[in-house]
């Protein structure tokens, strides 16, 4: 039996990156990981906290070259609604960054994560699957699907919505689904982006185009299920012709490339997110609709803060309840994320005049009001950013007047 200080279990982003960062505070971590069985053909925006984060790990300069900077993002309300919102834009530059982060395709930032596992001394890869989970006062014994067993003081689930570590450790989910599906692709064009991401507020969703390096952008077009089976069935034109009218020629002539996927939307968050010697990052603990790049940089988080934890403790053995310390320290920024999404997203569903009156009221204050604006900015790269900066913003204001 091998025997590790921690394993992590699940080969995504946010497993990679998890094991990374552990190894690199000292830790012999076992990544358990099977080979990947459908390539994942979204992207990804690292907000500016997430990219500090990389930078500290090394893995900055292994992933950047494939990154398009987000300088500017847009709203556009959409609709065709009687209640409609003013363009709000958010730059960058107005809180003092160059970018608010960076959008990778997923598969290329996969492909640079695993070649850092491989050179890492400190993570012993294996491609396996968790079987069975068995949970003991000192250690946690892994049974995986290739016959062999794993020891560790503790495991971190990154295995996903169907997390085994999660299961086992009897943690339970609140999950919903909602009536809409993303279409995910990849489009080149001829006009150039600048740096700008513009999400449309449509009576079906998000309809998110996000720069990629060069004159390509990805795109998240959120709407109902039987639309998103007609949208993937289109001819390449057709289709380019559909995604182009919708973002109205911003971008010029659209070519969308090979590859359009097809993503149910549902949310799902853990009643724990850790728990004695586990704990849960990524889906396992927590995903929602891609709305406002907020879920791997949550992600990030988790592991920012588990690494806090057990990075303090490196001397020594893993505590029996670092997994609760996780738990207590991580429950106020997942739920805050995950519920305002959902509320994001079901206000652009509702055809409820009055619900339609807040959302617009909303951007219309947050176009006209400079300190929220900002304040809003900051909190959206770095939760706590915002509101720190606040009393200085609204001092800042004042003098203006």
């Amino acid at each position: 039996m091998a025997k590790f200080e921690t394993a992590v279990a699940g080969g995504g982003l946010a497993g990679f990156i998890a094991a990374l960062a552990l190894a690199r505070s000292g830790r012999s971590v076992a990544l358990i990981a099977p080979a990947p069985s459908v390539e994942d053909h979204r992207t990804t925006a690292l907000m500016d906290q997430s990219v500090r984060f990389m930078e500290r790990l090394g893995l900055w300069d292994r992933v950047s070259p494939d990154a398009a900077a987000l300088s500017t993002m847009q709203i556009i309300d959409g609709t065709s609604r009687l209640i409609r919102a003013p363009i709000a834009r958010f730059r960058s530059s107005d809180i003092g960054i160059a970018a608010f982060g960076y959008n990778f395709v997923n598969i290329s930032l996969l492909k640079a994560l695993a070649d850092a596992v491989a050179a890492e001394p400190n993570i012993a890869r294996r491609t396996a699957f968790v079987e069975t989970v068995s949970l003991e006062r000192d250690a946690v014994h892994l049974s995986l699907s290739d016959g062999d067993t794993i020891e560790a003081a503790f495991v971190v689930g990154a295995d996903g919505r169907k997390s085994a570590i999660r299961e086992a450790a009897g943690i339970g989910v609140r999950t919903w689904a909602y009536p809409q599906t993303a279409v995910v692709l990849n489009f080149a064009h001829t006009l150039p982006h600048g740096n700008t991401s513009t999400e449309f507020h449509t009576e079906t969703g998000p309809f998110t185009q996000v720069p990629l390096p060069g004159n390509r952008s990805s795109l998240v077009w959120v709407v109902r299920p039987q639309e998103a089976e007609e949208l993937c069935a289109l001819p390449a034109d057709e289709l380019s012709r559909r995604v182009e009218a919708r973002m109205q020629s911003m971008l010029g002539k659209v070519s969308v490339e090979d590859g359009v996927q097809a993503w149910p939307l549902s949310s799902l968050v853990a009643k724990r997110f850790g728990k004695g010697r586990i704990a849960l990052v990524g889906e396992a603990a927590h995903a929602f609709p891609p709305i406002g790049a907020q879920g791997l940089n949550l992600s990030l988080r988790d592991i920012m803060t588990l690494s806090e934890i057990l990075g303090t403790v490196r001397e020594r053995p893993v505590p029996a309840d670092a997994g609760d310390r996780f738990d207590r320290r991580r429950r106020l920024d997942v739920l805050s994320r995950t519920y305002s999404v959902d509320i994001l997203n079901r206000s652009l569903l509702s055809g409820f005049l009055p619900v339609q009156m807040v959302r617009a009221a909303g951007l219309h204050l947050l176009s006209g009001f400079t300190p929220l604006r900002n304040m809003l900015m900051r909190e959206g790269v770095e939760p706590g950013r915002g509101f720190r900066a606040l009393p200085s913003l609204l001092k800042e204001a004042v003098t203006r007047r």
